[in-house]
């Protein structure tokens, strides 16, 4: 089984003016009360810690999850990265192609997301202006896992969100403790192997991207 976590937002991905953190209703709300300072630099080590990061260490493994007789793929998400949310209306169209889906088109949202970013074009071009760079980063995580589980059809490949969750990231704020937030990833680790792939699951339940 491979589970790939959701990594630490370091200042790579984005600094808040302020050191008390929000408890609302959920993780939107409380990262807009966040000012997010996003930068070409940070944008771009967000991209490689989030999806980069999640690839490389996904195809290491992947001859190793090959000889397993139950192999699993956990991609940790979150709630943000729902195409719903990606303005962009040409990345939005290209992300939602569940057919159409490559890595090649994957590499193509990020190049022109990051050329936008560079630009200052970001909200010329409709791409979110608060937490983009996560966003997008997420959004592609999860095209990543829906290519992964077609072209390898024995694993069950799915990602998940875990909700708000208390952790030290949060400064343990949010809606949820550590053993709800986990429950669904251990639940998706022990599902039978004709189970779902390529799917997308709110803690227990399945959602939509």
């Amino acid at each position: 089984m491979l589970v790939s976590m959701e990594p630490s937002l370091k200042k790579s991905c984005f600094r808040s003016s302020s050191d008390e953190l929000v408890q609302d209703t959920g993780v939107k709300t409380y990262m807009t009360k966040q000012v997010m300072l996003q930068t070409y630099e940070t944008a771009k080590d967000c991209i490689q810690t989030n999806y980069y990061g999640t690839k490389n260490v996904t195809e290491a493994l992947l001859p190793f999850l090959s000889l397993s007789s139950s192999p699993r793929i956990i991609n940790i998400s979150s709630g943000l990265e729902k195409i719903e949310n990606i303005k962009d209306e040409k990345a939005s169209k290209m992300l939602s192609d569940v057919d159409g889906l490559t890595e090649e088109i994957l590499k193509e949202v990020v190049t022109e997301f990051l050329n936008d970013v560079k630009e200052g074009s970001l909200e010329e071009k409709r791409w979110n202006t608060l937490l983009s760079a996560y966003m997008v980063s997420k959004a592609i995580v999860n095209a990543y896992t829906r290519i992964l589980a077609n072209k390898y059809q024995s694993l069950c490949i799915n990602a998940f969100n875990p909700g708000f969750t208390k952790t030290d990231m949060t400064r343990h704020k949010g809606m949820y403790t550590v053993e709800e937030g986990a429950r669904g990833a251990v639940r998706l680790a022990l599902i039978p192997d004709d189970g779902p792939s390529g799917c997308f699951f709110f803690q227990m339940e399945e959602t939509t991207f």
